[in-house]
């Protein structure tokens, strides 16, 4: 999940919420994590409130294992996608 949120307030109020799905941060608009199906239409729901703005939205992009698998990161700090293989991004 990615996101663009232009309130402070509002965003900070949306990574606590993602922090309560259990997702955890992988860039500062960014978090990944494992979640059901069902989850994942409760998680819409429940972030829909912090899309206020015109330019503000949310991306949630669930990816098979295939596409994570050739999912690749490009970071001088050594920053991986995955810290282990039991984890789906959301």
């Amino acid at each position: 999940m990615v996101y663009d949120i232009r309130d402070d307030g509002n965003r900070a109020n949306l990574a606590k919420a993602l922090q309560r799905f259990g997702l955890s941060r992988v860039q500062y608009s960014g978090f990944r994590g494992e979640l059901n199906p069902h989850d994942r239409v409760e998680l819409a729901r429940e972030v829909e409130r912090f899309v206020v703005d015109d330019i503000d939205c949310i991306f949630i992009v669930p990816l098979c294992s295939r596409c994570l698998s050739t999912a690749r990161v490009i970071s001088k700090s050594g920053r991986t996608l995955i810290r282990d293989t039991n984890v789906d991004i959301v």
